[in-house]
């Protein structure tokens, strides 16, 4: 961004700014007021009011932009994170100003640390992912005090004898509701700001993270290590919510539904800029990875005074407390301080004190075991319930919607609310009519919570589950031990066309290249595709009418449709998305029954014969193909000339180094394809899955091998070569 638009941004600072009002902390700030004052007399001798500095007298030297910067820093954090400043405005905007005189002087002498690179920069053009160097680990959730009874059991089983003599330290926090985030400093400098993502792999959004003033570019002081990372929650005040969405309602805009979306939203955008007008905040909360010049302190509340020293932001309400009484009295106190506190939060974190406990206590597979979030009860109204609609999901499910009268839950505007299942309508004796308390559940979706059987009116409605679908009138079923209610005309329903035409394609089913989630969704919004045969209708011709596709696209298209009918027996079952029916399920019926019509007219008795087939499974079966529905799309699959040469049966090596071990294939294979490979392997017992994660055993890396190679080396997953490969398995006849 060019100077003069930095100026004009920055001009307006404090008029624009929805400043958070955080609780003010007496500290210390170097330099001090007087060295301040000392350098406003240095670049200029003009009045308070007026801004501007020539370059003759602000050309200064290197030394003294780079006093400038530390001032302003400074400045920054007094204003922005303490809610205290040190200078007034037109001051500060004259140090500013003797910044921008001096870098347009000299260009070369602009570094990404200097306070004019905040606001502005080119967008970027996507979002990358980063593998974290320490994951970042969700939390486990305590909603009442008995959990907090059972999570301090927990730690002092734990403890050795010596550390639970006295009462243990947890550091409390406000649980914020926002975004967790991870902040790299190398040598002071910020250098990388990630989202959490996974835990394992996040995406790098450190053009938005530099627009938020309460985080420091360099750091403050001495003394930290070459490299800190820490984590810490993005937020959006309430004040700056409400002044986004007054915006967005004047420029005739869909409003954001509360602010953790408006955060959530604004680290999404590609250009800074945007960012940067929205006022996000952050707190920090922990740390990542942290290099071995520094040594932690004892305390995890120490530790964060040190990163607060070096201008980093953390939560004016933390403290310190004793014990399950001291965590509740601070449940307590914040859960009265909420609804006036400037930011959403959702529950309490709190934490184990002393760091030394924290190896002592671990981690289970998601979360620390020193670490707890209590959460809040959700925020309830009452509204009524005006009718109960059924929403067919795309797998199938039946879901009643309660119609409410418009209310206002947790500053989200609610008119739709879920009702789960009809098990649960039944025991909360919800009927169509009712006064009903309603909240919001989790983070956004609201929910009946139960009636308020005093207003209940002498009209009001039973609810049943319709016996067929709303949509296609297929038979409605209830499964087995379960509360669900589903559509059995998978291939048929409209509500499920477009996932039954996603997995009917998918590379582990028909494995029809080309035809990706965004081209069925054109083919089905244009009328094209309604079933999965009608795939098989398509020619150059229609295909070619498609936006932005080109005759050659068209062709191939078809060709891979073409190249489709020739498959096997276990895809093509796989295929037609029988509840609970996956890959393995199809090779087992495949290598039992040998035809289709043979699984056609199976008995539920026959069925359960199967390996990996049940009751349950049997059912589903045997249901799906009594559908006429179901039997009119297959029939017309096999006349559109889809074949298969009867299944090979596979023999499994029970002292294969592969038995039960979980396999992930990347990258290019020079012996055979991947498709050969996988045979191989799950001849020898492996199950082969798509993603890395932490119960990954193998990696098997080709050529050109991306990012599941560098996620398997990040989470230590074994990477294998494929002559490492073969030569575990015996050669490369495998």
């Amino acid at each position: 961004m060019p100077l003069h638009e930095i100026e004009e941004l920055d001009a307006h600072r404090l008029s624009v700014c929805a400043k958070i009002p955080f609780i003010p902390h007496k500290v210390t700030l170097m330099p001090s007021l007087e060295t301040t004052q000392q350098t406003i007399k240095n670049v200029s001798q003009k009045p308070q009011g007026e801004c501007a500095l020539s370059i003759e007298e602000t050309s200064g030297s290197l030394e003294q932009l780079n006093q400038l910067k530390q001032v302003i820093a400074k400045h920054d954090y007094a204003y922005y994170v303490l809610d205290n400043p040190t200078i007034s405005d037109a001051q500060y905007d004259q140090l500013y100003q003797a910044l921008l005189a001096i870098e347009k002087a000299h260009p070369e002498w602009v570094t990404d640390d200097s306070p004019s690179q905040r606001v502005g920069g080119q967008p970027v053009e996507q979002f990358h992912s980063q593998v974290h160097a320490v994951p970042m680990f969700s939390l486990s959730n305590a909603f009442s005090q008995e959990d907090l009874v059972d999570f301090e059991r927990r730690v002092l089983e734990k403890l050795p004898a010596e550390a639970t003599q006295t009462l243990i330290e947890y550091a409390a926090e406000p649980k914020m509701d926002g975004l967790a985030i991870s902040i790299r400093y190398e040598q002071g400098k910020l250098v990388q700001a990630v989202t959490r993502g996974d835990g394992q792999v996040g995406e790098d959004v450190t053009h938005n993270i530099r627009t938020i003033r309460t985080i420091p570019l360099q750091l403050f002081s001495t003394g930290w290590p070459d490299v800190l990372e820490v984590r810490g929650e993005v937020f959006m005040s309430k004040s700056t919510f409400e002044s986004l969405n007054k915006q967005a309602v004047a420029n005739h805009e869909k409003p954001f539904a509360n602010p953790r979306n408006a955060a959530a939203g604004t680290l999404r955008q590609l250009d800074p800029n945007i960012a940067a007008q929205r006022h996000l905040s952050l707190y920090l909360y922990g740390w990542g990875e942290i290099s071995s010049d520094w040594s932690l302190p004892a305390c995890y509340h120490k530790a964060m005074e040190q990163f607060k020293a070096w201008g980093l932001p953390i939560n004016p309400d933390a403290s310190v407390v004793k014990g399950v009484q001291g965590m509740a009295e601070y449940y307590d106190a914040l859960h009265d301080k909420r609804a006036s506190l400037p930011y959403e939060i959702d529950g309490i974190v709190y934490k184990v004190n002393q760091i030394a406990y924290h190896s002592v206590l671990g981690f289970t597979a998601k979360s620390p075991r020193w670490a707890i979030a209590r959460k809040f009860p959700a925020e309830e109204v009452w509204t009524q319930l005006l009718a109960i609609d059924i929403q067919v999901g795309r797998t199938g499910a039946l879901t009643p919607v309660a119609r409410l009268e418009p209310v206002l839950v947790g500053g989200v505007m609610v008119s739709n609310a879920t009702l789960h299942n009809l098990d649960e309508i039944r025991r909360k004796d919800v009927r169509i009519g009712d006064t009903v308390v309603v909240r919001r559940a989790g983070d956004v979706i609201p929910e009946v919570v139960s009636v308020v059987l005093p207003q209940r009116p002498d009209s009001v409605a039973l609810f049943e589950m319709p016996k067929h679908c709303p949509e296609c009138n297929s038979e409605v079923i209830k499964e087995h031990d379960k509360a669900v209610y589903r559509c059995t005309g998978g291939l048929f329903c409209p509500a499920q066309k477009k996932r039954a035409l996603q997995h009917f394609v998918s590379r582990k089913a028909l494995d029809i290249q080309g035809l990706g989630n965004k081209l069925i969704d054109q083919l089905i919004d244009v009328g094209l595709v309604k079933h999965p045969d009608d795939l098989f209708k398509l020619t150059v011709e229609s295909l070619s009418q498609l936006e932005r596709m080109a005759e050659k696209s068209a062709r191939n298209v078809c060709q891979a449709i073409q190249t489709s009918k020739q498959t096997t027996l276990a895809r093509f079952i796989y295929a037609l998305g029988i509840p609970e029916v996956g890959e393995v399920t199809a090779k087992h019926l495949a290598i039992h029954f040998k035809t289709l019509d043979a699984i056609r007219v199976a008995t539920i008795e026959a069925l359960i014969e199967v390996p990996d087939v049940g009751e349950i499974v049997a059912e589903n079966i045997v249901t799906f193909f009594q559908q006429p529905h179901n039997q009119e799309v297959v029939e017309a699959l096999l006349s559109a000339g889809i074949t298969w040469p009867m299944p090979e049966q596979i023999t499994v090596s029970s002292s294969s180094p592969f038995m039960g071990k979980v396999v992930v294939l990347t990258g290019s294979l020079q012996q055979g394809s991947r498709t050969e490979a996988k045979k191989k392997l799950e001849a020898l017992g492996a199950k082969i899955t798509g993603s890395v994660s932490a119960k990954t055993d193998f990696v098997i890396a080709g050529e050109k091998a991306g990012s599941k190679r560098t996620k398997a080396e990040a989470l230590g997953v074994t990477v294998l070569s494929e002559e490492e490969w073969i030569a575990m398995m015996g050669g490369t006849d495998g």
